[in-house]
C-alpha cells in the first residue's frame, strides 16, 4: 500500500521539531566559550584591578584565535552531514576525523607561535606596564589549551554533522562547571594567582577534548572508520576550510572597523557602542543556534539527493529567521530599563546608546534572515561564494563607517552602517539561495 504524500503542515511541522530538537541544545553549547571567560573575570577579578586587565587583554586574543577556527566546525558539519545523508557513516566519521587532526596540527602551530611571541602580542594590544606581565602569564599558559579548544571545534562540528546538538551542550554544561571549580580551587585554594585561572581552563578545556574525542572514536569503532591521519583528507578539510576562514576574517574586520570608529567618536560613544555590540552578539547567538540547525539539515538533504527537501528547509528557516528576528528586536526595547543601568549608571552613555539600541531592534529580522541564510549555504559547502559575499560586504561597509567622524556622525550613524552591512549580506545570501546553485546533490560537494 503506498503511503499518503505528507500535507504541507505536516511537512512544517516536521521541519519544526527537527529545527528545535537541533538549535535549542546548540544555542547552549554556543555561549560556553564566552561563559568560560566571565567565570575566569569573576575570580581574577577579585585578585586586583592589573591581573583583570592582564586577563581581558590576553582573553581577546584567545576569543579571536576561536573565532578565527571556527571554520573547523562550519566545514566539518557541511562535509558530515553529507555523508550522513548518503547513508554512509563510516565515510561521516572518517571525513570528521579528517578535521579533528587538521585542528590538532593547526592547533600545535598556533602553540609554537604564541609561547614565544606572547609579550609581541600582548604589547600590540597596548598592555600596560602593570598589566602586561599578567597577561603575557595568563597567555602562555592558556595557550596550551588551543589545541584541545580546536578539537572541540572540529568535533563538535562531527556531532553537528551527525545531527546531534544534545552532546555538544551536556560537554559545555560539564566543562563550564569544571572550569568554575578549578578556577576557584587553583586561584585560591592553591594560591596560584591568574595562573591558576589559567591552569583551570586549560584543564578544562582538555577534559572537553577528551569527552569529545572518545565519542567520536567509539562512533568510528562502531562504523569500523579509519583513525590515522589520512593527508589527502586533511588536505580537502584545510581547503574546505579556507574560504570560511576569508568569510570569517572579512567579518571581524567589520567589528574591529565598527569599534575603532566608535573609538574615534569619544569615550561616550565609544562606552555606549560596547554595550551595544555586547547585546548584538548576545542575539548573534541566539539567531546562529537556528544556523547550526540549518547546516546539519540541509547538508543531510544534499547528501540524500533531496533537493526539493532541501528547499522547503530553506523556506522554512528562513520563516523562522525572521519571526525570531521580529521577537529579539521587541525584547531589545521592551527590556531596556532592567538592563540598561546594569551596563553603566552614566546618564550619557544612556542618552547615546538608546537611539542605537533602536536601530539594532529594528535590523534585527534583517540579521535573523542572514544567519539563517548563512547556515543554509555553509551547509550546503558553498563557502567559496560566502567568502566573496563577506568581502563584497566588506568593502561597501568600511567606506561608509570610516566618514562617519568626518560627516560629524554619531554612534546612530555607525549602527545605521552596521544595519547597511547586514542589508547588503541579505541580498548577496538571498540572491545566491534563489539562483538553486547552492544545490549540489551528493555526499561530496
Amino acid at each position: 500500500m503506498t503511503q499518503a504524500p505528507e500535507t504541507p503542515k505536516a511537512v512544517r511541522r516536521r521541519h519544526d521539531r527537527e529545527i528545535i530538537a537541533l538549535a535549542v541544545p546548540a544555542f547552549g553549547a554556543l555561549v560556553a566559550e564566552p561563559l568560560f571567560v566571565m567565570v575566569d573575570s569573576a575570580v581574577v577579578g577579585h585578585l586586583g584591578t592589573a591581573q583583570l586587565a592582564g586577563l581581558a587583554i590576553a582573553a581577546a586574543l584567545l576569543m579571536t584565535a576561536v573565532s578565527v577556527f571556527v571554520f573547523l566546525a562550519y566545514a566539518t558539519t557541511a562535509a558530515v552531514a553529507r555523508a550522513v545523508g548518503a547513508g554512509d557513516l563510516a565515510a561521516a566519521i572518517r571525513q570528521g576525523m579528517d578535521g579533528i587532526w587538521l585542528a590538532i596540527f593547526l592547533g600545535a602551530l598556533v602553540v609554537a607561535g604564541t609561547l614565544p611571541g606572547a609579550p609581541w602580542l600582548v604589547d600590540l594590544f597596548g598592555g600596560s606596564e602593570t598589566a602586561a606581565p599578567y597577561a603575557i602569564t595568563y597567555l602562555r599558559i592558556s595557550s596550551i589549551g588551543i589545541p584541545a579548544m580546536l578539537v572541540v571545534l572540529a568535533a563538535t562540528g562531527v556531532l553537528r554533522g551527525l545531527q546531534d546538538t544534545r552532546t555538544p551542550l551536556y560537554v559545555a554544561i560539564g566543562g563550564f562547571t569544571a572550569n568554575a571549580g578549578l578556577n576557584v580551587g587553583l586561584v585560591y585554594g592553591a594560591g596560584w594567582g591568574i595562573a591558576g585561572s589559567a591552569w583551570g581552563t586549560v584543564i578544562a578545556q582538555y577534559g572537553m577534548a577528551a569527552v569529545y574525542l572518545f565519542v567520536v572514536v567509539r562512533g568510528a569503532r562502531q562504523h569500523r572508520a579509519s583513525l590515522r591521519p589520512d593527508a589527502a583528507g586533511i588536505r580537502a578539510s584545510a581547503r574546505a576550510g579556507v574560504p570560511l576562514l576569508v568569510r570569517t576574517l572579512s567579518l571581524r574586520a567589520v567589528l574591529m572597523i565598527a569599534t575603532a570608529v566608535a573609538a574615534r567618536l569619544g569615550d561616550t560613544n565609544v562606552a555606549a557602542h560596547q554595550v551595544a555590540l555586547s547585546l548584538w552578539s548576545l542575539m548573534a547567538f541566539a539567531l546562529d543556534a537556528i544556523a547550526i540547525a540549518g547546516q546539519a539539515i540541509i547538508g543531510r538533504h544534499l547528501g540524500a539527493g533531496d533537493a526539493r527537501g532541501a528547499r522547503q528547509v530553506c523556506r522554512r528557516m528562513v520563516q523562522w529567521g525572521i519571526v525570531s528576528g521580529i521577537v529579539l528586536g521587541a525584547l531589545i526595547i521592551l527590556l531596556r530599563p532592567l538592563y540598561i543601568p546594569l551596563f553603566s549608571s552614566d546618564p550619557a552613555v544612556h542618552d547615546t546608546l538608546l537611539p542605537a539600541l533602536l536601530v539594532i531592534a529594528v535590523s534585527q529580522p534583517i540579521a535573523g534572515v542572514v544567519f539563517v541564510l548563512d547556515g543554509v549555504l555553509m551547509g550546503a559547502g558553498d563557502g567559496t561564494y560566502l567568502a566573496w559575499a563577506m568581502l563584497a560586504t566588506l568593502a561597501v561597509f568600511a567606506p561608509v563607517a570610516l566618514l562617519i567622524p568626518h560627516f560629524g556622525g554619531g554612534l546612530t550613524a555607525l549602527w545605521w552602517a552596521m544595519t547597511l552591512m547586514m542589508t547588503v549580506r541579505l541580498v548577496t545570501l538571498w540572491w545566491r539561495t534563489r539562483s538553486g546553485r547552492w544545490i549540489v546533490l551528493g555526499a561530496a560537494h
